[in-house]
Order: C-alpha cells, then structure tokens, then sequence
C-alpha cells in the first residue's frame, strides 16, 4: 500500500437496504501513472481529428447510452438510490445530450475571423490536454456527461474521478465510451483517494481540473489547481431561491415547487430549497404545496410508482436531521415530515418547514435533501433582498404573470441562471453556474465547449 492507497476499497451500498453493491479497489501509484500516460497519449491523436469526426463519435455515444440504457439505470438505482424512472431519464438526457452537441458543437469551435488594418487575424479554438474531472454521486452519469461530452468534442481527453459509491456507474459509462469507439485514453476512469487527487492535479500531464461538489471541495480543489497554475471550473453548492408573487399562477408554482424540491429526493445542488412567498399568497401557496407534498410516493426506489427514493448516504441523512431539528428549535414550524423513517433504508420523510426567517439554519445553509423551507416576503423588494442573501448564487425560479416585472426581478438577482414561471434545470442550449460560493467557471452551451480551450490568436501577413 502506498500513499494514494490509505484506505483499500471504495465502496457502494444500496441506500435502500444498507447492502453491499460493490467493492473497487482503489489505484496504486503505478496504475494512476498508467491512466495518465493513455489519457496523454490519446490526446495527441485525437486533438488532430477533425471536430466532424470527434462529432461521429458522440452520436455513436449516445446510440451505445441507449443500448445499455437499462443496466445503466439499474446501477444508478441501486448505487444512489434514485428512484428508477428518474435514473432511466438521465440515462435518455444524457443520450439527447451527445446528440444535441454532435449537431451544434462543432459550429461553437470555427475560427473567428477578426479585421485587422494589415494581414488577417482570426480566433482559432484549441484544446488544453486531459482534463481532471472529480464528480459527484447525485446525477452519476449526467453530471459527468455534461462536462465530458463537449469538453472531449473540444479535442481533450477526460480523465474521470467519481464518487466512491457510484464506482459501477463509472465503469459502466467507460463500457459506453469503449462500444461507441473511443480510443483507449479518451475516456479514463481513476479510482483514487484524495491523495491520489492531488497527485493527479500536480502532475504535469493534467492540464486542467473540473469538480462539482460542496464547497468545501471546492476550495481544497480550487487551491490545488491555482497552485499547480491550473485553470479550474467549479460548480458547488446552492440555496436556491423559489420566489413566488401574489399575481402568480399558484398551480403552476405549487407543481413546479414539489418537482424542484423533491426530484432526486431533494439532492440536486440547484434545487428550490428557499421557498419565498409573498405574503398576499403564502397561506394559499402553503395549503396547496403541503397538499401535493403528502400526496408524493416515497418507498422502494426500484417501482416506477416511487417518486422519493432514500437518500444516497446515511452520513449525509444524519447532517439533514440536524438542520432541520435545529432550525425548529430556532422557532420555524413543522408541517410534513421532520424524521427518518425506521427500518434498514436511508429514508427520510419529505418535509415542509414553515414561518422559517433569514436567522434561521434552514435558510442559511443548503440543505440538501427532500426539506422544503417556506419564508414569508412582505413584498416583491423583500423577496429579492432575500433571495440575494446568501453566501450561494447558483440559481433561481421566479413566478410572476408580470413579464416586464420578472425582467426587473431577474437583472436583480444574484444568481447564475434565472428561469421564470419554471424550475431550474441545467440544458444543453444554456450555460449552467453560479457565482458567490457557488462557485466559477460555466458548463453547457458553447462556454462548455471553449471552458478548456486555448482561444489561440492566428495573425496571418501581418506587414
């Protein structure tokens, strides 16, 4: 055992029953070294395909997603917990995903032209090198994807450490990237501690590093590749802001609200975890939200009938009953939920918090699990002072009838996305992000094809 090898294995356990679902044993020094000789050596072959031929790939990408789809699904279910028929829509996200930047993508990469008084002088898009991506384990193959597909498109190779307990679901999407005929080294996968970590980020042959994590990963990964002089993209936590005013539809907020809580039992980073409410609707708003909370089917996440899932770590449901018994205790009231459920899963019961302030946990920190906050706003003015405040800035749903209204609200807001009468959801057509500790850097869209390029300046004849 050498120092990247502290601990032996990671681990996977079925959150639903507590049950072992695989055991991998973590990489050696040597075999670190060997995945980060294929990723190099892969990167000098295919950074001089054509972008059309990088393009071919992700289409056969998304045909082989599709082929294993289901296997794919079932490991996400078992590994995380992730209700089935969520764990089956990544898996086709993920697929019309390759699809969408196999048609537009290569577009983003054409040289600009630039005018110049003397010779012609135009942008060239190049690639870094392989790219360091750490993940996390609440969408496994989608927020892997997301950065791999139109980062590799750019010409990189990716080099993939995941989540320890989502280790199958990496395995399984390098299976994908191998049928659809990516070389060897294209797409690599390291199953490393944090030493091996940060071994690879000071190693010469990475050339850049992405997480999507917490903050507090954020930081440690931040600082290690700015001392290693490494560009980095980091997409961490967030407290998102649901506004909604007394002219909104309120159905069409309520169904938003419980989706954009509650999918993925509550652990998506840019979920609506502050429920702000005006006050001329909050009682109506509340009555109705708490009504479509009860009515949600939370049990074995293996049923397509089953909506909330048990939480992926039994660690993490610990932290959330801690938040939300702290911020009763600070004077919020408890309307659903507010426990785990008994027995060997990792479930806790979907929960609605009420009369909560901004002095309160629930509002200051994420909480990341099925626990919706409702905060009163005395006005629209007090709705967006509260929303801006937070240490967070990732983004933000705003309910409104009034477009020129949301249009002030929304140059307003502190956030990296704004969707209006919609929860937040991340696209391939717009970039996705945040600011404030929620971290820099944008995936998606063109800023996710260019984020690890060299934007190389290309002066021809120049007199």
């Amino acid at each position: 055992m050498n120092a990247i090898t502290q601990q032996t294995h990671a681990l996977s356990i079925n959150p639903a029953n507590g049950e072992t679902v695989g055991s991998y044993p973590y990489e050696t020094e040597a075999q670190l070294d060997a995945a980060l000789n294929r990723a190099t050596g892969a990167f000098r072959t295919w950074r001089c395909q054509p972008v059309s031929q990088r393009a071919e790939r992700l289409l056969a990408l998304a045909s082989a997603l599709r082929d294993q789809a289901e296997d794919m699904a079932q490991m996400i279910t078992l590994e995380m917990g992730k209700p089935i028929a969520q764990a089956r829509a990544e898996i086709e996200k993920c697929a019309q995903l390759s699809e969408w930047y196999a048609a537009h993508g290569p577009a983003m990469l054409a040289p600009e032209s630039t005018l110049v008084d003397n010779g012609s002088a135009q942008i060239e898009y190049r690639p870094l090198g392989p790219i360091l991506a750490v993940m996390p384990w609440n969408f496994p193959v989608w927020q892997v994807l997301r950065g791999a597909v139109p980062t590799m498109l750019a010409g990189n190779t990716y080099v993939l450490k995941h989540a320890p307990n989502v280790m199958g679901s990496a395995y399984l999407m390098k299976a994908a990237f191998q049928k659809a005929g990516f070389a060897d080294g294209l797409f690599e996968v390291i199953n490393v501690t944090q030493d091996g970590v940060s071994t690879a980020i000071a190693d010469p042959r990475i050339a850049a590093v992405t997480l999507t994590g917490s903050v507090r990963a954020g930081m440690a990964i931040g600082s290690q590749a700015g001392a290693a002089l490494k560009k980095c993209v980091l997409e961490l936590g967030g407290s998102d802001p649901f506004i909604v005013l007394n002219d909104a539809d309120l159905d069409a907020a309520v169904q938003a609200a419980v989706i954009g809580r509650f999918q993925n039992s509550g652990q998506v980073c840019a979920a609506a975890k502050r429920l702000i409410i005006e006050d001329g609707v909050v009682e109506a708003f509340t009555a109705k939200f708490l009504e479509a909370s009860r009515a949600l089917v939370m049990g074995d996440p293996t049923l397509t009938s089953t909506y909330v899932g048990p939480m992926a770590r039994f660690d993490l449901r610990d932290e959330l009953h801690g938040q939300v018994q702290a911020t009763l205790d600070e004077g919020a009231s408890l309307l659903l939920g507010g426990h785990k459920v008994p027995g060997a899963g990792n479930y806790y019961a979907p929960t609605v918090l009420a009369n909560v302030t901004d002095q309160m946990t629930s509002f200051k920190q994420e909480l990341f699990g099925p626990v919706a906050s409702i905060i009163t706003a005395r006005d629209a003015d007090h709705a967006v002072a509260l929303a801006n405040d937070s240490e967070f800035g990732l983004t933000a749903s705003l309910f409104t009838t009034d477009s020129a209204k949301a249009r002030d609200i929304a140059n307003q807001l502190e956030t990296g996305g704004i969707f209006v009468n919609a929860f937040s959801v991340s696209d391939p057509r717009v970039a996705f992000g945040g600011i404030k500790k929620s971290g820099f850097g944008r995936e998606l869209s063109h800023f996710g094809v260019r984020e690890f390029c060299n934007a190389q300046t290309v002066w021809l004849d120049r007199k």
